[in-house]
């Protein structure tokens, strides 16, 4: 018996329908980012494990999809670190490659290897796929696209100003309205971490705080005491649990909560900055929050951290994110080259306009006008007209059989083609056509630069 076909968990096949929705979203976004001086590259789908792995945390890490070796690489197994359930040591030994698991690192590596051809600072945005091993839900899949836009090569937060402005663009052209872009910066959380005597342990502090919205705050605080953090520390925290107000405001008290930390005074004069260049500014229909809790618990980012959410009538998880990595291209050998980039989860954003009916009518529109065909003669008839048709963007097709007309015209109405011609003997000598409305019903007989007319 044939095998049931199927496709992997997290997943998706897309319908004709489905691709046009994706487009837009897609032409919506590079727009945008040729707007603001955004160049486009291309990265291969995978990349050797080393330069992938370490890069994201220890979650993240586990998230990577290996490739194995091609090959008997069962016989390249060190046999002292199967003994010794050495899985690191394994995985070398059996995958020296692995999906993407985002833009960002890939970029990095690009930069650096190819550092004498850029001219610095380069912006560049890249939309392709990327594969994480996550637990497929609503909003979250295994295999995603990722539309990124970074900077490299400047230390100047006027590129996060403008990031700010990019996502308001895009959301604006999008019709999605009522989007917050919520900031906070690595060095307030570096400044906390610092103030709870919990430096050593950052990564651990800011992994559990950028739960906060998930889990709660009592749940948050177990996984601290869990990784080692005093209680005494985290009850400092307990401000930061009910911090709220204005963005300006919020900025007053942390200047209290981090008068002692260096670090934390300059993320502060930083989100001070770019709030008020924000305010001056301002913004189409994106409102920019501060929320100190927002950590995203990568180990790259050392300024400035964003994170998109939707409009607040729609249950859904981030639609977009980002940040300031300073030194991320250190780790491929060149150090001092400062970075800050967003990316915008096409998916998500998807199931965000859909829900909320945004698609354009127009998006979805496919074929024009059906012609009928009556047999050879009246096909080749039909197709001279089809080419004019086509040079002046009406998109046109004949129906490849001469079937019955009643099959032709119900092909055109299960595709909700607005137009059908049909030509006979009679139209051929005539050298007319036979024009039907499909939603009217309206039948009229018409020359060529009338049907153009018609149609257009």
């Amino acid at each position: 018996m044939a095998q049931k076909p199927s496709i992997p968990k997290g997943t998706r096949d897309f319908n004709p329908e489905q691709v046009a929705k994706r487009n837009y979203i897609f032409n919506s976004i590079r727009g945008a980012f040729e707007t603001f001086g955004f160049q486009p590259i291309e990265t291969p789908s995978f990349e050797n494990s080393d330069t992938l792995m370490g890069k994201y945390g220890e979650e993240g890490d586990r998230l990577i999809f290996k490739i194995l070796n091609s090959g008997d690489y069962l016989s390249k197994i060190d046999e002292q670190a199967y003994i010794n359930k050495d899985s690191l040591k394994l995985t070398s030994n059996i995958s020296e490659k692995a999906l993407r698991y985002d833009l960002t690192v890939p970029f990095a590596r690009y930069v650096v290897q190819h550092q004498n051809e850029i001219e610095f600072p380069f912006k560049r945005y890249q939309i392709q796929p990327v594969w994480r091993a996550d637990r497929p839900q609503k909003g979250r899949f295994r295999e995603f696209y990722q539309c990124d836009a970074d900077v490299v090569g400047s230390k100047s937060l006027w590129q996060e100003v403008e990031f700010i402005q990019l996502y308001d663009t895009v959301f604006s052209t999008l019709k999605l309205e009522g989007v917050t872009i919520k900031i906070n910066n690595r060095k307030i959380l570096s400044g906390i971490a610092e103030v709870i005597g919990a430096s050593d342990k950052l990564i651990d502090f800011t992994v559990a705080l950028d739960k906060l919205d998930k889990i709660g705050e009592a749940k948050v605080k177990e996984e601290m005491l869990s990784k080692g953090i005093s209680e005494e520390g985290i009850s400092k925290l307990q401000p930061l649990f009910t911090l709220s107000g204005s963005f300006e405001s919020q900025i007053e008290s942390l200047k209290t909560i981090l008068s002692s930390s260096e670090e934390g005074t300059k993320g502060i004069e930083e989100l001070a900055f770019i709030n008020e260049a924000i305010s001056e500014l301002g913004l189409k229909t994106a409102t920019l929050q501060l929320d100190v809790t927002l950590a995203r618990g990568l180990n790259y980012y050392t300024g400035a951290i964003f994170e998109v959410a939707a409009p607040k009538t729609v249950h859904m998880g981030s639609i977009g994110g980002g940040g300031r990595y300073d030194d991320l291209t250190s780790i491929f050998g060149k150090p001092d080259t400062s970075g800050v980039g967003i990316s915008f989860g096409l998916d998500r954003i998807y199931l965000v306009l859909e829900e909320l009916g945004l698609f354009p009518e127009t998006v979805t529109k496919n074929v024009d006008v059906l012609f009928i065909n009556f047999g050879d003669k009246e096909a080749l008839y039909c197709l001279k007209a089809i080419k004019e048709l086509r040079s002046v963007g009406i998109h046109s097709e004949l129906y490849p059989d001469s079937a019955k007309m009643r099959k032709q015209m119900d092909h055109a109405n299960k595709r909700n083609i607005p137009f059908v011609v049909l030509v006979g003997e009679e139209e051929v000598n005539s050298n007319i056509y036979t024009l039907k409305n499909m939603i009217s019903g309206e039948q009229f007989k018409v020359s060529l630069s009338e049907l153009i007319n018609h149609i257009k």
